[in-house]
């Protein structure tokens, strides 16, 4: 019986050169991992220039496209400063309307919408006010007068409107 004990608490041999083996299997795996987080690392960092240089793409195209909407209202302001003044201010005056309307319809098309200022109550995410004027008719906080227009694009503001606000 003290033989088969002393065969059960004896530490089991380990074969010679396992702690070696063992540690070149922990290299090479490292290696591996490390090889896939290099690869991995790169691939991100070509997906983000990718990125980037479609959205450059992207920004140009759309910009480039404006543009040449807004070339035939160039081709008519250059066409009425090349007329001659002479006493027809009313020619002129037609001219500009045209163009004008030209313009405006270009940035409707684009999904440009004017921001409604007079009359409506003031608020800042759309209104700049740079004047208030003491005023018994309209209410605290009317927009009273538009000194400039302002835009939306969609949800997003392009220019705020500056206006005149009334105070009581």
């Amino acid at each position: 019986m003290t033989e088969q004990m002393d065969d059960q608490t004896q530490p089991e041999a380990t074969a010679p050169g396992s702690d070696a083996d063992t540690l070149d299997a922990a290299r090479r795996e490292r290696d591996a991992l490390q090889d896939r987080l290099l690869r991995t690392a790169a691939e991100f960092d070509n997906y983000r220039k990718r990125i980037e240089r479609e959205r450059r793409e992207v920004a140009e195209y759309a910009g480039a496209d404006i543009l040449t909407d807004m070339l035939p209202i160039v081709d008519d302001l250059e066409r009425a400063l090349q007329a001659s003044a002479g006493s027809e201010a009313d020619v002129y005056r037609r001219g500009v309307e045209l163009i004008y309307k030209q313009m405006t319809d270009l940035l409707r098309k684009r999904g440009v919408k004017v921001i409604e200022a007079v009359g409506t109550q003031f608020d800042p995410r759309f209104h700049e006010a740079v004047m208030q004027e003491v005023s018994s008719t309209h209410r605290e906080g009317e927009v009273i007068a538009e000194l400039r227009r302002g835009y939306t694009l969609g949800d997003r503001l392009l220019r705020p409107a500056v206006v005149k606000v009334a105070q009581a």
